[in-house]
């Protein structure tokens, strides 16, 4: 295994590694079942005539993901990072833009699942604190479900400090606080835009909702405290997709 290098495992994750030409795989390991699966779904053909594949039992794939509690089904890939993209130059080059920035989440299921559904809902990327962001977790793989592979994730060091820089940017910053009186469907998503979404436990830090412009909410009944994380980011993405449909 090279240093920059890692493992992950599930059939969309890695079938979409495969297809991504940007993504960089040393080596398969697939069953004789899944072999089969692969060939129909015919991912760059080109790359898999080249590719190191080993065919193992799914005793022998269980080593790779025993401890994370996930199955593989039959998929596990040896896969280098992308290549960074630049966040100052990518939102210098594009207008109307719609970014996640997550303040605090950090559970990897919860991520992957976010991405996934920024990747259906055509989000422009999303933004994450690097020390908060397991890039290597194949947990978060398997959750994204191959959406890894189609969008910008723009890890950073300060949370705040890069939304002071997109508001002098002209981007307008959406904290979503279920306390908020404002709901966020009553918004004209126009221009470029940032939804802040806090931790799993906590919501947003004190601290950066200074750096928001607005305070929105999902509106829910009343009876339920909150939404899961990634189930308020799909509505929430959803909803933005539909309207700039429309527009």
């Amino acid at each position: 295994m090279n240093k920059s290098s890692f493992f992950i495992v599930g059939k969309h994750a890695v079938i979409e590694a495969l297809k991504n030409p940007k993504r960089k795989v040393l080596k398969v390991f697939l069953t004789e079942e899944s072999k089969k699966n692969i060939h129909r779904v015919s991912p760059r053909k080109d790359l898999i005539k080249d590719l190191k594949i080993y065919y193992k039992t799914r005793k022998e794939l269980d080593k790779y993901c025993s401890k994370d509690g996930i199955t593989h089904q039959g998929y596990v890939a040896e896969i280098e990072h992308f290549e960074k993209t630049n966040f100052k130059e990518f939102i210098k080059s594009k207008k109307n833009l719609t970014i996640a920035c997550l303040d605090g989440v950090s559970d990897p299921r919860n991520i992957g699942s976010i991405i996934r559904s920024a990747v259906s809902f055509e989000i422009d990327g999303v933004i994450i604190k690097e020390r908060h962001f397991p890039s290597e977790s194949k947990l978060m793989y398997k959750s994204a479900s191959g959406s890894m592979e189609y969008i910008n994730i723009f890890e950073v060091s300060n949370i705040n400090t890069t939304l002071k820089f997109l508001r002098e940017k002209n981007f307008w910053i959406y904290g979503f606080e279920a306390k908020s009186d404002k709901k966020f469907n009553d918004i004209k998503w126009e221009g470029n835009n940032i939804l802040l979404f806090g931790s799993e436990g906590f919501g947003m830090k004190e601290h950066t909702k200074k750096y928001t412009d607005f305070s929105v909410k999902i509106d829910i009944n009343k009876n339920i405290e909150s939404l899961n994380i990634s189930n308020s980011a799909a509505i929430v993405f959803h909803h933005i997709n539909q309207y700039k449909n429309k527009t």
